[in-house]
């Protein structure tokens, strides 16, 4: 973000707010730029290499996804991908539709759905994929390779102690209880 609403006064404005609330401050600080960085770069990639090749974040990580493992089912792509089914659903017929990807009845499973790449697919990530990586070079330039590695496993970490623990934590802040149900932020009809 440019101007005054940088990343160092957005921790101040913060900090000032909560005075004398008991409070994780470099903890806030890692979990608010974990936020602010998966953002900014999304939106640099999909404004320049993306635009391009006319994908969405979204779609892309899709076709990683499935360029990396293979034909994989629908459920097993939209883990990897960290999107709900529906939305895969929605991704993947739009990239059915430009012809990246094919959708197939699974073998043994009727129910289950596999996706793999086209050839059309696998030839757009082949040269996609290392105009991508420039941009990701370019993104992380102001860290040292020994920095960037430092802070791939510290992020790692994030990543392990969510999925090891988080179900965990949660049924322990909710006694138990399953979550309320997401809203779409609309109010309801009435």
């Amino acid at each position: 973000m440019s101007g005054d609403r940088s990343i160092t006064e957005a921790e101040k404005l913060a900090a000032a707010k909560l005075g004398g609330i008991l409070i994780h401050r470099d903890q806030m600080a890692v979990v608010a730029n974990i936020y602010r960085a998966a953002s900014a770069v999304r939106q640099h990639l999909e404004n320049t290499v993306l635009r391009s090749a006319d994908l969405t974040w979204t779609a892309f990580v899709v076709l990683w996804v499935v360029w990396v493992w293979g034909e994989s089912e629908t459920r097993h792509v939209a883990e990897e991908a960290g999107i709900s089914k529906g939305t895969l659903t929605g991704v993947s017929r739009t990239l059915e539709g430009r012809g990246l990807v094919k959708r197939a009845d699974h073998p043994s499973d009727g129910r289950l759905v596999l996706l793999s790449l086209t050839e059309e697919g696998e030839a757009l990530m082949r040269r996609l994929f290392p105009e991508f990586n420039q941009e990701e070079a370019f993104v992380a330039s102001r860290l040292s390779d020994e920095e960037c590695r430092r802070v791939a496993e510290g992020l790692r970490q994030v990543v392990r102690q969510v999925e090891e623990h988080g179900e965990e934590r949660r049924l322990a802040l909710l006694g138990g209880a399953d979550p309320a149900p997401r809203r779409s932020g609309r109010r309801p009809k009435g």
